[in-house]
């Protein structure tokens, strides 16, 4: 049985793994969100700004522009100071959280994750998102 959101979502998914991407949309759209995929960094900047999610899940571990240079990016962009970004890795000691914090990123989810840690991630994080922000 499918549960809808009480607000469907608009959430942008970044990461290199087809797999990891094609999970994540099919767990956020039977969860009732608006899912478009990245699979890279600069593919996410120019989704950003088109697509204006209200989260963004980012792998750190990407070819050409990774995942904490492509948070930094967005987090400097006056238009998407207050997007929630969330970091997805396989690496998640102290190091690679803080270093998530520090570029902007407001969680860090462990890979693997389930259909629930996602939904749960996407509810509580849009839910902070900055009414002046949401476009």
């Amino acid at each position: 049985m499918e549960t809808r959101p009480a607000t469907p979502r608009k959430v942008l998914v970044v990461d290199d793994s087809l797999t990891v991407r094609r999970s994540a949309q099919r767990a956020l759209s039977a969860g009732g969100h608006e899912v478009r995929l990245a699979a890279d960094g600069f593919e996410a900047l120019a989704l950003v700004h088109d697509f204006a999610p209200d989260v963004v899940l980012c792998d750190i571990l990407m070819p050409r522009l990774d995942g904490y240079q492509t948070c930094a990016i967005i987090k400097r962009h006056p238009r998407f100071a207050h997007l929630p970004v969330v970091m997805l890795s396989s690496r998640d000691g102290v190091f690679d959280v803080a270093r998530g914090r520090l570029a902007g990123a407001c969680d860090h989810l462990a890979k693997p994750f389930t259909p629930e840690t996602l939904l749960d991630a996407v509810a509580r994080h849009a839910a902070l998102r900055a009414p002046a922000e949401a476009l």
